[in-house]
Order: structure tokens, then C-alpha cells, then sequence
């Protein structure tokens, strides 16, 4: 079934166009990879997923109950992010309020939620811990952890392990194909073109050049050339 359909889709910004002619779906429990060079467009597309720009022209269609309000989002960490005082337990709880809407508390279930959240990602000692005093692998636990708290039907994730070393990449990749294996859809941008090829189903590589289709139909394209062999960069 699919979750969502982009169809004919166009992006740019300041009256430039970056991307046009963009088609592709996602079904639920897919694991889609995106990849493509520096500046073609990975984010700008996430953040017209999310509502967060319009496209210049083209459709994106969701499937009947389908809420932007369930999508988890994790993006790019700033160092702002990183020095934030706060702890584990509000930085995950923080998930919910896109549900909140006007309402100025948590509910029991939200904060029961939050507290799932954060058993299924293994923080439970960390729960009260402030969130600067971790490390950079522990907060991007923490942040997938929030993601998790708003998701229920989609989880974004822009490049979630850049600035990890091996071992934390390893463990956060673990984490996100256990998240897709458990039903939730998983779409991911990432440099990394040999985690996307081990780790997603479907791939979308954007560029000049367009595809969209299975990881095996992916290293069978000219695309796959370009970035298996070359080396992605972040984009």
C-alpha cells in the first residue's frame, strides 16, 4: 500500500530549479535510500516531504489518514543542538508536540510514549541525564529516539550518522533497520552508498540523471557507476 506518490515533481528555490521531473513511491515498511552528489537536492526534496517548502510544480499524494503530524524527522545536528540544556527524558518527550497543538502539557500517554522511546533506542540510564553531558553518539540516539516519539507513519532521517565514528555508525544503522524491520517506514539521505545498498530495499538516486527502484535493479544502472565507484559525497 502506498503511504505516499510523488508525481512529476519539481523543486527549487529562489527561483532556481535544482530538481524537475522527480516520480517515485513509498509503501509502507519500505526502507528508502536517498543518494546523489553535493547539491542535488537531497534535502531541499526531504524538506517538501515534510511540508516545510513548496514545490515549484508536480504532486505529492498520501494515502487517505495519512498526517504530516506522524512523521518522525531527524535532521543534521547543529552545534546548537548539541550544548542544548535539557534532559534525555524533555528532548524525546519534545516528539509529541506536534500533537499537542494549543494544548500547554503532556498527556500520560505521550509521556508513557516517550518512555517507550527511549527503552526501544536502550537509553533508559541516560533518562534523566543532561543531554550536553553525552556523547555525539548518544545524542543522535536521543534525537532518533524524539523522531520515534512523533513517528507513526514515516521516519525521515537526514544523514543520521555524519560526524560518528565506525563503531557508533554501526550501532545507529542497527538501530534503523530494527525500527523498518518492526513495520515503520524508513526513508534515509546518506553519503554512504555501501550502508544504502546493504541496509535499504529501494534506492532514489537524484542528480542530472534520475532512478528509482530496488537496491539490485540500482547496481545494475549507470548511477550506481558514478557513486559505488567514486564515492558519494555529502549533499
Amino acid at each position: 500500500m502506498s503511504q505516499l506518490v510523488v508525481k512529476d515533481l519539481c523543486l527549487g528555490y529562489e527561483g532556481r530549479e535544482i530538481l524537475h521531473n522527480l516520480n517515485f513511491e513509498v509503501n509502507k515498511g519500505d526502507y528508502l535510500c536517498i543518494v546523489g552528489e553535493n547539491g542535488s537536492g537531497k534535502s531541499t526534496l526531504m524538506k517538501t516531504l515534510l511540508g516545510l517548502q513548496h514545490p515549484v510544480s508536480g504532486k505529492i499524494i498520501t494515502d487517505e489518514g495519512f498526517s504530516k503530524k506522524g512523521i518522525g524527522y531527524l535532521p543534521q545536528q547543529t552545534v546548537i543542538q548539541k550544548d542544548f540544556p535539557a534532559s534525555v527524558l524533555e528532548i524525546v518527550l519534545s516528539g509529541c508536540q506536534n500533537k499537542c497543538g494549543i494544548r500547554p502539557f503532556y498527556t500520560k500517554a505521550e509521556k508513557q510514549k516517550a518512555i517507550k522511546c527511549i527503552e526501544k533506542l536502550e537509553l533508559q540510564k541516560f533518562t534523566h541525564r543532561c543531554y550536553r553531558k553525552l556523547s555525539g553518539g548518544q545524542q543522535q540516539r536521543v534525537l532518533l529516539a524524539r523522531a520515534l516519539c512523533a513517528a507513526e507513519d514515516i521516519l525521515l532521517l537526514d544523514e543520521p550518522v555524519a560526524g560518528l565514528d565506525p563503531i557508533v555508525t554501526g550501532e545507529m544503522y542497527s538501530l534503523i533497520e530494527k525500527l523498518n524491520k518492526s513495520g515503520l517506514t524508513v526513508i534515509m539521505i546518506s553519503h554512504d552508498i555501501q550502508a544504502a545498498i546493504r541496509y535499504a530495499d529501494k534506492i532514489l538516486h537524484i542528480g542530472n540523471n534520475i532512478f528509482f527502484g530496488t537496491k539490485e535493479e540500482y547496481l545494475e544502472s549507470s548511477q550506481a557507476d558514478t557513486l559505488v565507484k567514486g564515492g558519494a559525497r555529502n549533499g
